[in-house]
């Protein structure tokens, strides 16, 4: 069998997590409105269980990561994962004719399976990378891998949409099973050679108490770095704005812009173009940046984040008051860009101010964050649609991302003064 390289293994295995998300999400709206006629309320629920769960297990299974392996946490993620999206998928066929426990209670177990799937992996396979190709190359690795992400997300719209039109239930079912495909990979091919135990069990130490030093290891390394505080800080903006912006800005292109009438498509087909337009577009700013820009330091990942957090605050401002179909187009294919290209440079940033024994855990702990910030500020952005209409809430979630200008303007300052 031949032997693949860490970068190689990293490479596929985020190239089919995108194509598998997007294969189950792009119609996402089809299978749970129309098929199994969830109201707005259900749909919250639905998120609201979701979060919980990534908020609850994350610490607990970053901890996993640094003790047991990151390898072995991973593989875990991914087979739960499959195991919850496979449940999704047959809720429809499970609900059928069971008046207390119908298809909404069987999606929300799946949520559950989600959500731990999610934390096993979230942390773990960055943790796992960084060590393994070292820091030094990691800005450049994330730039490529986000690029051959991008085209997986685009063979999935394609296949999501063809799956849909044979089942609504489908992408669900089928991306479980790609998941479940995708961990038997990882055990042949994914290897981990310099991992280190963040606490040693052999050492005498209890299973339990090894976890908790862990933790208490990665809070410690929080607390004492001010610049890990400034990322947990941005972690929860980020997660508070992003949960507004996520699920109101559909609603606002059908509610408050609407679409033209000339080519009489419907919105989920506008989505779908909206999508692939915004991933090409992607796809050439990043191929772009992937040879313009040295992704290996700090200081290059500060600055662009600045520069794309004030686009993003102006977009998002564009979109809530555009009057016209066009404006409001131009704003999200502006923010899919900008959401895109962000996530390479913060990733870079996180990843060069943390050691190693404590990355997973420390990551699960910023994933808590921007999970606390969602559960915490979806509600507040929801409130405020409610009451004073979209434009509103989408006002506001802008609003919750300046004070990250401020931050990262601190960081970067303070990153001179370090190099000084």
């Amino acid at each position: 069998m031949k032997k693949l390289q860490a970068k190689q293994v990293y490479i596929t295995m985020e190239f089919m997590v995108s194509f598998i998300s997007a294969t189950m999400f792009t119609t996402y709206m089809v299978y749970m409105m129309i098929t199994l006629g969830f109201n707005p309320l259900q749909l919250l629920l639905i998120g609201m269980v979701l979060e919980l769960t990534v908020l609850v297990f994350e610490g607990i299974t970053g901890v996993v990561a640094d003790i047991y392996g990151r390898r072995r946490s991973v593989i875990i993620g991914m087979f739960v994962l499959g195991v919850g999206f496979v449940i999704e998928g047959c809720a429809l066929w499970l609900g059928e004719g069971n008046v207390l426990f119908g298809a909404f209670g069987w999606v929300l177990i799946s949520q559950l399976f989600f959500g731990i799937g999610w934390t096993f992996t979230s942390g773990a396979d960055t943790a796992w990378i960084v060590d393994e190709v070292g820091e030094e190359h990691i800005g450049t690795l994330f730039l490529q891998t986000k690029r051959i992400g991008l085209i997986g997300t685009l063979l999935g719209i394609g296949f999501s949409v063809g799956l849909s039109t044979l089942g609504s239930n489908l992408p669900y079912l089928i991306g479980g099973l790609l998941y479940l495909v995708l961990g038997v990979f990882l055990i042949l091919f994914m290897k981990e050679t310099k991992f280190v135990r963040a606490v040693g069990t052999e050492q005498g130490i209890s299973h339990f108490k090894g976890m908790k030093d862990t933790w208490l290891s990665g809070a410690e390394e929080i607390r004492r770095h001010p610049i890990l505080l400034m990322i947990l800080i941005v972690a929860v903006l980020s997660g508070a704005a992003s949960e507004g912006y996520d699920r109101l800005w559909q609603a606002h292109l059908i509610d408050g812009v609407g679409f033209p009438g000339l080519l009489d498509l419907s919105p989920a087909a506008w989505f779908g173009i909206i999508a692939v337009i915004a991933t090409l577009l992607s796809l050439v700013v990043i191929a772009i940046t992937e040879k313009r820009i040295n992704m290996n330091h700090e200081k290059v990942a500060i600055r662009g984040m600045i520069v794309l957090m004030g686009f993003k605050i102006a977009a998002i401002l564009l979109l809530a008051y555009a009057e016209s179909f066009a404006v409001a187009l131009v704003a999200v294919l502006l923010i899919g860009i900008i959401q895109t290209m962000y996530e390479p440079f913060y990733n870079t940033w996180i990843n060069l101010n943390i050691h190693s024994k404590s990355r997973a855990t420390v990551l699960s702990m910023l994933s808590q964050a921007d999970a606390l910030g969602q559960t915490g500020g979806g509600p507040v952005v929801g409130w405020v649609g409610k009451r004073y209409g979209l434009r509103a809430s989408l006002v506001t979630a802008a609003a919750l991302l300046l004070p990250l200008l401020a931050v990262f303007s601190r960081a970067s300052k303070r990153d001179k003064e370090t190099n000084m």
